[in-house]
Parts: C-alpha cells; structure tokens; sequence
C-alpha cells in the first residue's frame, strides 16, 4: 500500500470535490480495488464485490454509495434471482472521468480523448517526415482547443490530465526513417512533459510508448483476462511492454519489454561485423524501405495505419515472414526470462495484416526449440493502431482510480 501523503497528492478526481485530509490511504486503496474489480468485471452487485475483496458488506455500501455519488459508478436495475433479494449491478460511468492522450511518433502524432470505459470520444492524426518539438506543440495546443470547443462544461471538468506515449531516445535511429541528425539530436534536451504541461491545466504524464500501448491493451482489451504477458506492438518500430501479476510493469527506466532493441537472427547478406536488432527486421518502416525500393508509395503506411488499401504485393509477404521468424526467436528467449503465460501481438496496422503476422509466427515458432520452457498462449491484441494514444490517456486513469500504481513513474507536471 502506498504511503498516505502520496495517495492524498493523487485523491483528486475530476467534477469531485477533495474529501481533505481525514481520508486514509486505506479507504484509497479500497475504492481503486473496487473500480478495478468493476472494470475487470463489467458489472457487478454489492454481494460480488463483497466476496472478491474480503471487505464487509457494510464496508462495500458505503464505498459504492460514494463512487456513485462521485459520478463514477452508476447502478443497474435490479435483477431477480432464484432465491433472495433482487441484486443490483454497478458498473463503470462512462462519464465519470476522461482523458487526453497523446502518442508522438517518429512518422506521425496522435491526440485521443477517451471516457472511463475507454471509448475514443474524439481522435485527431497528423503524419510527418519526423517529429519536431514546434510541430507537436502546435499540434497539441491546437487539438486540445478544437475538442474543449466541442465538449460540455460538465465534461470538460471531469477531465482527469493527460498522459504522453512517446519512444524512448527519439534522437535515436535517424537513418532509419530518414531523418537529418541533428533535427533529431534536438530532442536530447527536451522535456516533453513540462512543455506539454505548459500548454494545458491538467497534470501530464509519461510512459515509453509501447509501455502505454501495454496498459492499454491491460485496462480496454483483451489483457485483464491474463495474469501475466509479454506484449509486443509493432509500429514505426517495433517495442515491447510486460505485465506481471495482473499489473503493468514499467521497469528500472520505464522500459520494460524493450524487445526492438534485442538481438535478431543473422541475415546471411548481413556483414559479419555488425550484428542486427529485432527493429531493424520487425519495424514497419523496413516495409516502406522495400515498397520504396519498388518505386511506390509507401505513405499510406502511416497515413492509413488501420487500412493500407491495395494490395502491396510481394514486398508485404515478404515482410511478414521476415516479421515471424524474427519476433519468434526473441518470444523464445524472453520467455526463458520472464516465464508469462501469455503473448500478445499488435500493431499500427489492418487488422487481416495481423492475422497474417500471429498465424506466420505460430508456424515460425514451432520450428525454434523450446526445450525446458513452459507453454504459453500466442494472441492477438484487440485495439490496434489506437493503443498507443489510447495508453497516454489510461496513464491519468490508472494513477488516479485503479490499484495499478508502478504507473506513477514519477510524480505529474
């Protein structure tokens, strides 16, 4: 359980007014074990939530009572059952909190407002050469104005900050996308917080962004049905995020999972003397590079991430496999480390592509030898292109109403 000065500096909700200082760390931490069990859940009576956290019935009427009165609960109509009273159904207000997220990457910038169910109330893309610190300022200055301008006063207030998902060391792997060095290098001195913070009146928060396409997938997808797993997303650049014991897992520098940076099978055209990543084969900008090097245009890569329209041909067949046999390896070797019951595969990209991708690397992975390793399950992620924007705005949402606090990397801007 954290320590009661620092649940009190994260007590404050949205449209709620602070309860002071004579609410404890322990009534905290059981109103987020509630909403997280809801959330897991769906929905569930007073009875349930009773027998899930051990807490007294008496104990659970008066959190339920006060989270509804916070707008964050709503109660269900009463269902009948066999025998009894009638139980009746909390479930998660989808307006009870929302949040902004914003993911920054290396061909092109999102900002998502999403509800506390995770629902996008309104997205905005932009695609670019390569990030520059004006162009994502003005990019959020301007989006975070054109959706207040749509959204009601008494939602607009309900707002709980914003959360950034960005890559770890942007100045990094210029020549892979192309970029000049030292537009790039830039970015070494910045503190992408503080200069979105200046921008808007709610606190900021940070994560890698696969770290926040991971908490994603925990909170809206498919990850609240395992208890551990190793997540891979492969996007401009593939990365990675991990999840243990049903919590998300961030690491000693907030990079956990860094499974691009791993090393990937020899290519046989590869001098010997300069081994290769898992990102310089499992990225997509490696896709743009061959359908480049076929002279087409390879923008509806990032322009269109959920739809790339024509058929591309060889070069994406080709890709894929290439895709497999390397993400298999690194699969292989991370679970001889970390031991998950589960990984899952996502992507900035349509979703028949991953398909392709999940059902090439089961083939690929029935090949490589897994000898003294335990059996997982290989799935496929559930959000898509949008976990990442989706994963910045869950940061708020996790430091604020769930139990998940290796989230809290640092206190927000």
């Amino acid at each position: 359980m954290a320590d009661g000065a620092g649940e009190q500096r994260r007590s404050a909700r949205p449209g709620v007014s602070d309860r002071g200082t004579n609410q404890t760390g322990v009534r905290l931490y059981n109103e987020r074990l509630v909403l997280s069990l809801i959330r897991l859940h769906r929905e569930l009576p007073k009875a349930d939530i009773a027998r899930l956290t051990g807490l007294s019935p008496q104990t659970i009427s008066i959190i339920t009572n006060q989270l509804s009165g916070d707008g964050l609960l709503l109660k269900g109509e009463p269902r009948r059952g066999r025998i009894g009273q009638p139980s009746v159904p909390y479930s998660l207000n989808p307006e009870g909190a929302l949040a902004f997220g914003l993911k920054i990457g290396r061909r092109s910038v999102d900002l998502y407002l999403i509800d506390f169910t995770g629902h996008i109330r309104k997205a905005l893309h932009k695609t670019y050469r390569y990030p520059t610190l004006s162009e994502i300022r003005h990019f959020t200055a301007n989006g975070i104005q054109a959706v207040l301008s749509e959204l009601k006063p008494e939602l607009a207030a309900r707002i709980a900050g914003l959360g950034i998902g960005a890559p770890y060391e942007m100045w990094t792997w210029h020549e892979e996308i192309g970029a000049p060095p030292e537009e790039l290098d830039l970015w070494r001195t910045v503190d992408i917080r503080s200069e979105i913070a200046a921008l808007c009146p709610w606190p900021v928060y940070f994560a890698n962004d696969i770290t926040a396409a991971c908490a994603a997938e925990l909170m809206f997808g498919i990850g609240g049905d395992f208890i551990d797993y190793l997540y891979l997303f492969i996007g401009s650049f593939i990365g990675g995020g991990l999840v243990l014991n049903g919590h998300l897992f961030p690491g000693r520098t907030q990079n956990a999972g860094a499974l691009g940076s791993m090393p990937a099978p020899a290519d046989s055209q590869a001098k010997a003397s300069r081994s290769r990543q898992l990102m310089n084969v499992a990225s997509i900008y490696v896709l743009e590079r061959k359908l480049v090097a076929e002279g087409r245009d390879a923008t509806i890569l990032w322009q269109s991430p959920d739809d790339w329209g024509e058929d591309l041909g060889p070069a994406l067949d080709e890709w894929i496999n290439e895709v497999a046999t390397s993400i298999a390896f690194s699969i292989v070797a991370a679970i001889a480390v970390v031991d998950v019951e589960t990984v899952i595969i996502d992507g900035a990209f349509p979703v028949e592509v991953r398909h392709r991708i999940i059902e090439h690397t089961r083939g690929a992975l029935a090949r490589v030898n897994q000898q003294g390793l335990s059996e997982f399950k290989l799935v496929e992620g559930s959000i898509g292109n949008a976990a990442r924007a989706m994963g910045g705005a869950a940061l708020p949402l996790l430091a604020n109403f769930t139990q998940d606090r290796e989230v809290l990397f640092k206190e927000p801007i």
